[in-house]
């Protein structure tokens, strides 16, 4: 759909929704479904060298089975997105390196997962996370994405700055919007005060244009996803829907977004990215 098309660190995508680095992602099945179905990216399962049992949300077959199915889509056309984690920055860089060589368009550092933070500790300074991203940089060439933990304690302001002069170009940041939040879509008014209302809001502020935002979580609908464009995410990872729903979950949502976008008159998301206000 031409209204959802978009591009995220220079990636042109078909639409802005994707599935997440997790639900229904880990099996050659399941991609290969997620890419016949849906005109956007297909996101891997996040996955170390040898593969893991546990823990179970990063339960993965190891980076060379992804490796292989990359080199099947990619000549396909299809955008692939290959999440990392690993128990150390060795790990990490190898594993990048060998997505990296079977084609895929961007990479994801999945440093927000417990299981990476509590082994090299990314956020423990500024000078940890600066080393980490540019090590991976050094060794790949696909566009570099971050996924940051929720609830990240450094400022915003300074990981961006690290980030974007590590190489990195996209962040994939929370959509974790209150729960009693009152947007009028048509308008893109909030009501109160001027405020960061969620991950996704304060990094698009604090990123001034430089990375590209991906919001993850929060979205079971077209009018969420245009909510989460409104705060300035660019790209919108589904995780809970594709759960209760199966791939098919991508294209409904894709569709609502569209059919939002139309109701509000706007020929493309991304006149919409960033434009919330506030009544306050």
């Amino acid at each position: 759909m031409e209204r959802t098309r978009i591009g995220l660190g220079g990636i042109e995508l078909g639409s802005s929704i994707m599935n997440a680095s997790g639900p229904r992602s880990a099996e050659r099945g399941e991609l290969y479904e997620l890419s016949a179905v849906h005109t956007g990216a297909v996101v891997f399962k996040s996955c170390n060298l040898a593969g893991l049992e546990q823990p179970e949300n990063l339960k993965n077959r190891g980076v060379d089975y992804y490796a292989a199915i990359a080199r099947e889509l990619v000549p396909r056309g299809k955008i692939v997105i290959a999440s990392v984690v690993g128990a150390g920055g060795d790990e990490i860089v190898e594993v990048a390196r060998r997505l990296d060589c079977a084609g895929v368009k961007a990479i994801e550092l999945n440093l927000a997962d417990d299981y990476v933070i509590s082994r090299i500790a990314p956020f423990a300074s500024t000078t940890r996370l600066e080393k980490m991203v540019k090590r991976v940089r050094r060794e790949t060439r696909a566009v570099l994405a971050v996924k940051l933990p929720p609830n990240l304690t450094l400022e915003p302001r300074a990981v961006v700055d690290i980030l974007k002069s590590s190489g990195a170009a996209i962040l994939v940041c929370a959509n974790n919007l209150p729960k009693d939040l009152e947007v009028d879509p048509a308008s893109g008014i909030a009501k109160g005060p001027a405020r960061d209302l969620s991950q996704v809001h304060a990094y698009y502020h604090a990123s001034a244009g430089a990375l590209d935002i991906v919001a993850v979580g929060g979205v079971n609908g077209g009018r969420d996803a245009y909510i989460a464009h409104l705060t300035g995410a660019k790209g919108i990872q589904i995780g809970s829907a594709l759960i209760k729903e199966g791939a098919g979950a991508l294209g409904r949502i894709d569709r609502e977004l569209d059919a939002a976008l139309a109701d509000a008159g706007k020929a493309s998301v991304a006149e919409i990215v960033g434009k919330i206000r506030f009544e306050g």
